[in-house]
């Protein structure tokens, strides 16, 4: 655990003065930023070379915070994701409180309440969700283990976290767009 608690205050240094890291999650690699912080959200999508139309998605470390961030969680979203098998990213309609060039076109955020410790007490330390996508540039492959990114993306963040650097991750999370009007399309399975 103390390893763990000195990568986290080494990812706040960064992220409180506006910088991107590279660390490990629940499923794959991710790029994260402070997800309030509009200006290092665009670090993220210029280091991905990714439209700003293809928006990226977001983690919190528990239902309370994932309610500070969406004005209104459907119910059904609680039953999903306790009883997901893996890692499941629901999309929410109106998303509050988060950088405008994170939320889609269409007022929609993908967030996702994590299960993996680091995470969770780094975004527990922030007060505030992490940004969260795959460590590659827009349009190549998903890395499945640290020794697959590329040396831009390495070389492109402000810090790379020293944690779970040999461990696979196949997949990334599953993704479930909850609309308020009752309706569910299961985007990624």
């Amino acid at each position: 655990m103390e390893k763990i608690d000195q990568e986290v205050r080494n990812c706040l240094e960064v992220i409180k003065k506006g910088g991107i890291i590279l660390y490990p999650t629940d499923t794959v690699w991710g790029i994260g930023c402070d997800a309030t912080n509009a200006e290092a959200v665009d670090k993220v999508y210029q280091l991905k070379k990714r439209e700003e139309s293809k928006a990226l998605i977001c983690l919190v470390s528990n239902f309370k915070m994932l309610e500070q961030y969406v004005e209104e969680v459907p119910e059904m979203a609680y039953d999903i994701l306790k009883y997901a098998k893996k890692p499941t990213t629901v999309i929410y309609d109106k998303p509050i409180r988060i950088a405008e060039n994170l939320v889609g076109e269409d007022d929609t955020l993908g967030i996702r309440v994590v299960r993996d410790t680091f995470c969770s007490e780094l975004i527990k330390k922030m007060k505030r969700p992490l940004v969260s996508t795959s460590a590659n540039v827009s349009g190549q492959p998903t890395p499945q283990s640290f020794d697959q990114i590329t040396p831009q993306i390495l070389k492109g963040v402000d810090y790379v976290v020293n944690l779970q650097r040999s461990k696979k991750s196949p997949r990334p999370s599953a993704i479930i767009k909850l609309s308020n009007d009752g309706q569910v399309r299961v985007i990624r399975k």
